[in-house]
């Protein structure tokens, strides 16, 4: 499997990918220091990350990471004598392994800014809240590399920066909601950091601050991770029939 990950991981030289590790967390962070600062910049920070910028470079990472095979309908790929589902397994720990390096590149310069700044958030709670994003997001990645392979880079960045804003917009409705996997970052991130989706700050009070449903949440969130890999990888599979 490691072989696998350096096969895909070499892949992106001459990609985009690679500069996106270090544009997306610095860019947050650059953008919330111009506009914020002082103490609302960690609390500014985090909003931008998880529910805008996180997301798009995310997409943009899967499907650039799609991009080469696409061009060659997988023929090359699927030609290795290796199964498919191991190839695809590969294609989401490469991934997985850019989502954890740019978040603790995130998480390393907002723990800087909020020394030069004023902490805002606790350091950790800060990095509660940065562990939870990148479990919270894991699904994703299954789903933006089958939304690439299936729509190409358009179609699975409208798709899921769609979905992402939706996810923002019906987070706390309650009930079986609770379970879509688009509101759960959102939702965690009230009694983790203190912050709505808007950026404003959980009121005191809030059962949104409760800390009893994190556990919940997060072994939801690796329960959709972990039917998304299945799935997908049976719809790759398919690649080699048609």
């Amino acid at each position: 499997m490691l072989t696998l990950i350096s096969a895909e991981r070499l892949k992106w030289r001459r990609t985009f990918i690679p500069w996106l590790l270090w544009i997306a967390p610095l860019f947050t962070l650059l953008l919330c220091m111009l506009l914020m600062g002082g103490r609302y910049f960690q609390t500014g920070a985090y909003n931008w990350w998880y529910t805008m910028l996180l997301p798009g470079a995310l997409t943009l990472v899967c499907s650039l990471a799609m991009q080469k095979d696409a061009k060659m309908k997988y023929r090359a790929l699927l030609a290795l004598p290796l199964r498919p589902q191991a190839l695809w397994s590969a294609k989401i720990a490469s991934v997985t392994g850019w989502l954890l390096a740019a978040s603790l590149l995130f998480f390393a310069g907002i723990s800087s800014g909020g020394w030069l700044f004023g902490p805002g958030i606790p350091l950790m709670n800060s990095a509660a809240g940065s562990l939870l994003i990148v479990i919270t997001f894991l699904w994703q990645i299954p789903l933006c590399l089958f939304l690439a392979a299936r729509f190409g880079l358009f179609g699975a960045v409208l798709i899921n920066m769609a979905l992402n804003i939706a996810g923002v917009v019906t987070f706390d409705i309650g009930g079986l909601w609770d379970f879509m996997p688009y509101t759960i970052t959102f939702r965690l991130m009230c009694p983790v950091l203190h912050i709505l989706p808007n950026g404003l700050p959980v009121p005191e009070g809030s059962p949104l601050r409760s800390m009893d449903t994190v556990l919940r949440d997060t072994l939801v969130s690796l329960a959709w991770f972990a039917i998304l890999v299945f799935f997908t990888a049976r719809r790759f599979r398919r690649q080699e029939a048609e």
